[in-house]
Formats: C-alpha cells, sequence, structure tokens
C-alpha cells in the first residue's frame, strides 16, 4: 500500500449501547426481547450502531491510506502504550476524546463525531469526511492544536491518577464520605457526599451543574436573592482547578468552611481518608476505573505536568 508517511495513527472507539447489550444477553435476539419488552425502541439501538461501525470502516480506508493505522478499544486505554510520535484520532462521544486524553503525553488528538444527527460533541469538531483534509494538515504540523490543562492525583502510596474533565475523592457507595481537606493553611474534618475537582475543560459539565444546583438550592431556601445565572466556564488552559465539596455535613467533628476554592500550581488541596474501606478516587466519569483511598492515604491535587494538545 502506498501511504502517505509510516507514522502510526491510533483511531480509538468504543462498544455502542448494542455490542453492550449482546455481550450482557449473548445473542441480539435476547437483547431484542429484553428491550422490547420493557418498552423500549431497539431499532434505536441498531441504527446507532449500524451508523456508528459505517464511520469506523469509513474512518479506517482514510486513516489507512495516510499512515499506519491501528484500532484500539476504549477499554484497552489504561494499558495501551502510546508512542511518542503517534497521532490520535478518537470517533465517538464527548466522554471518549476526554477519556482518551488523559492517557496521552502531548501527542495531538483530533475528535471526530461519528453521528452529528445524534450526538452535538462539544470537543468533536470534525466528521469523518473532513479526516482527511485534517490529518494531512496534522501530519505536516499545520494544524492548530488547544492546550488542556489536567488534574492530578497523586497519592503517598505512589500511585497517580490524572483527569481531563474531573476528579471525583469520595466513597464508591452512596454513604458519607470521610476525610481531612487542607488548602493552605485552612484545614478541617469532612463529612460529604465526595469531593469533585474541576478543569477548564471539565467545566461546563460536573462543574457547571454543581454550581447551578449550589445557586438554585440558596435562592429556593431564602438564603440568596435570584441574580443572572453567570457561565461559570474558564479557559482549558487555565492554570487552576475548582474544587467542590457536594453535600458537607456540619457536626462536633465536622465542619463546612473550606468546601469551595482555587487550586493553584503553588497552593495544591491535601486530602487525607478517614475511610476504613470503599474509599475511592475516579476521573472523568468512570467509575470503574478507580484507585483505593482508604485511612491513612493522602492526596496530593494539583495540576498536572502533563499537557493535553486537542486538534481545532
Amino acid at each position: 500500500m502506498n501511504r502517505l508517511t509510516e507514522t502510526k495513527i491510533i483511531l480509538v472507539v468504543r462498544a455502542t449501547r448494542l455490542a453492550d447489550l449482546k455481550a450482557k444477553f449473548a445473542t441480539k435476539t435476547q437483547a431484542r426481547f429484553y428491550v422490547s419488552r420493557l418498552g423500549g425502541d431497539f431499532d434505536d439501538y441498531e441504527r446507532e450502531d449500524t451508523a456508528y461501525q459505517q464511520a469506523i470502516a469509513q474512518a479506517r480506508q482514510t486513516l489507512g491510506e495516510l499512515g499506519r493505522v491501528q484500532l484500539v478499544q476504549r477499554a484497552f486505554l489504561p494499558n495501551f502504550v502510546f508512542g511518542e510520535q503517534d497521532i490520535v484520532v478518537a470517533l465517538g462521544q464527548d466522554g471518549l476524546v476526554a477519556n482518551t486524553l488523559k492517557y496521552l503525553n502531548g501527542q495531538p488528538l483530533v475528535g471526530v463525531n461519528p453521528d452529528p444527527k445524534r450526538w452535538d460533541g462539544q470537543l468533536l469538531p470534525f466528521q469523518v469526511p473532513d479526516l482527511e483534509a485534517v490529518m494531512r494538515e496534522v501530519l505536516r504540523s499545520g494544524r492548530k492544536t488547544r492546550e488542556v490543562t489536567m488534574a492530578e492525583a497523586a497519592l503517598n502510596t505512589g500511585l497517580v491518577l490524572c483527569a481531563v474533565n474531573d476528579l471525583f475523592i469520595g466513597v464508591k457507595s452512596h454513604g458519607s464520605a470521610r476525610y481531612r481537606i487542607a488548602l493552605g493553611n485552612a484545614a478541617e474534618n469532612h463529612s460529604s457526599s465526595g469531593v469533585i475537582v474541576s478543569t477548564g475543560l471539565g467545566s461546563t459539565g460536573w462543574f457547571k451543574s454543581l454550581m447551578a444546583g449550589a445557586a438554585g438550592v440558596a435562592v429556593a431556601a431564602g438564603r440568596a436573592q435570584a441574580a443572572q445565572a453567570q457561565d461559570p466556564q474558564f479557559p482549558w488552559e487555565s492554570d487552576h482547578l475548582y474544587f467542590t465539596v457536594r453535600e458537607p455535613f456540619p457536626s462536633r467533628n465536622t465542619g463546612t468552611t473550606l468546601v469551595f476554592g482555587k487550586v493553584m500550581p503553588q497552593q495544591p488541596l491535601v486530602i487525607e481518608s478517614m475511610m476504613a474501606e470503599n474509599g475511592v478516587i475516579f476521573s472523568d466519569g468512570i467509575e470503574h476505573d478507580f484507585i483505593e483511598f482508604n485511612s491513612g492515604t493522602k492526596a496530593t491535587i494539583s495540576i498536572s505536568k502533563r499537557k493535553g494538545r486537542l486538534v481545532v
């Protein structure tokens, strides 16, 4: 095959809802029976899967004419080793872009929307037909990229977890998380539903809902007057993070003063677990990909030295 270059192009894909159902029920017939019996539209699952498989096939063909293509399923990302010169293409929803970016170390990432009629794609500026032109520009370093600040949780056990959107520090059940939180000279013990640390890229997601919820509760409870809503979004490249404590509980041993603030390079957030079991830290909403955070474990939350690069 006459390729444009021998540069390796990693095409990251994910399982569709139909694929997950088939894995659970063994056959498509059984999956259809289960969904239809509950009143669901199984045809929509099939349409989604068909469109996605067609997008994958078209993307592989286009990319294969430009470089060496390797297909990687999202489930294998934590153990996949990316080369320094690799160019990465994420074909899927916004979550796939974010989940892929946190495993990269400066490699350019191209977000491609496989089904524009179905997905809005805030992080998916390109469609499959755009791939050839965009990738040619990327290969000759002629395409702009935008830097993305990532959050990092470094544990005193030696483990490190990065996040593109947000980190969650808490308990994996619906119980209360117990920990000691410190920022600069301020510190207190907490009992809460956990701590969320948000990046600029994640400020339109979980962070936005946290801010909206807090403002709505304050107004409804008569603690504040209704005001014009302000967009809490901050730039992807920002040199800071924000932390938010969910549902802090005041008691003789736990406080509610240190519940929101800015994490700066010179002022990291330090959280020490006081949970005998079930304490966890996970990133970007991937709950099954967590690190344990139990008694004696201390997490230092800061800005990662690694930077993401999104092709725009």
